[in-house]
């Protein structure tokens, strides 16, 4: 990690998990352009080697005032709040408690006694705001457009990372498990495969260790129906080489039986790749249903698989809605408002 000195930092987002995470994949994006208007540091580990870092010896052994006196400390996990707390009432550091919340369900009693430490909360969606007991700013998630951009040449790219070249590729990115939906796509794949010669079906994501069974039980079905061809399980890749596994897709899709906010459909768009996902988490908001894609009952394979035939049946829809998904993503998703609205709470609280 880039280390960085404590005594200029004003702001800090903490990272308290190894593995890859849709909070990890927000702090990567989020914090290079932030750092571009306010002096912001990372802590904790999982993150790539460039990112402005305090080590865990500089966290406890830091100034108890920043350069404006208190500093900001961003949580957006449990542990992270409760680092900030052990931080600012046990170690005495001046911090502003931030936490964004993207959870769109109701809290534990332990989560609520974190947020009311807190002092200002955050959620990532207007669905997700209802669930908390305090008024909260709504502040959605952006796409970093320039990263995530359609590919200049996409049979290159696909030779690159080693796929067919003139396959229709679909795609399901993520954490495999039930809760994800990973076996209602592997369940439409196996029908759209039989009626699309030309698909190839992704799979790409972590099955975490109880979550093995499940994974080897989806690729058991794709083998027993004979597609271990055609439904393909890469390993997962690190988030700031996502983009390019995105840029390779024609079609993405986001099979989620719940979701707090759900960034892939997005990120997909903004590639130029239109998304077929379920009506959790925020993607009816993210999603122009007949212009970038279509949504579906989440659990429905049914839906799923009528769905994605939709797409790909209609001559030039997928060229279509490819050029309609970049601009929508461009238009209203760009994470340089996201980052900007962020610094600006950022200076606000640290005004006060």
């Amino acid at each position: 990690m880039a280390e960085v000195d404590a005594r200029t930092v004003e702001v800090i987002a903490p990272n308290f998990k190894r593995r890859l995470s849709g909070v990890t994949s927000t702090i990567v994006r989020l914090v290079p352009l932030q750092r571009r208007h306010i002096a912001i540091a990372t802590a904790g580990s999982g993150l790539p080697a460039d990112m402005p870092h305090l080590s865990a010896a500089q966290l406890v052994f830091m100034s108890r005032n920043g350069p404006a006196g208190a500093r900001v400390w961003h949580a957006r996990r449990n542990v992270e709040m409760l680092g900030g707390l052990v931080l600012k009432y046990l170690l005495g550091k001046r911090l502003k408690l931030l936490f964004t919340s993207a959870s769109q369900r109701h809290h534990s009693d332990y989560t609520k006694w974190l947020m009311s430490r807190m002092d200002r909360v955050i959620a990532t969606s207007a669905k997700g705001a209802a669930y908390l007991e305090k008024p909260v700013q709504v502040v959605h998630h952006g796409i970093n457009t320039e990263e995530f951009s359609p590919p200049a040449d996409k049979p290159a790219l696909r030779r690159e990372l080693g796929l067919p070249e003139d396959a229709i590729l679909i795609g399901c990115y993520g954490r495999i498990r039930a809760q994800k939906g990973t076996d209602v796509f592997v369940d439409a794949m196996l029908e759209v495969l039989k009626a699309h010669p030309k698909a190839v079906g992704l799979v790409m994501g972590r099955a975490t260790e109880k979550h093995v069974a499940f994974e080897k039980a989806l690729r058991a079905k794709a083998g027993a129906a004979g597609l271990s061809e055609r439904l393909l399980f890469p390993p997962e890749v690190p988030v700031w080489e996502v983009s390019r596994w995105y840029q390779a897709l024609d079609l993405y899709v986001a099979p989620q039986r719940w979701e707090g906010f759900g960034l892939t459909p997005l990120e997909a768009m903004s590639c130029g790749v239109p998304a077929v996902a379920t009506r959790v988490g925020a993607f009816e908001e993210l999603i122009a249903p007949g212009e970038t894609g279509l949504l579906i009952d989440p659990g429905e394979t049914g839906q799923m698989v009528a769905a994605i035939n939709d797409v790909l049946s209609a001559e030039g829809r997928l060229a279509e809605w490819s050029v309609a998904a970049r601009k929508h993503a461009m238009t209203n998703f760009a994470l340089e408002k996201e980052a900007e609205t962020l610094v600006a709470i950022y200076r606000e609280m640290l005004e006060h």
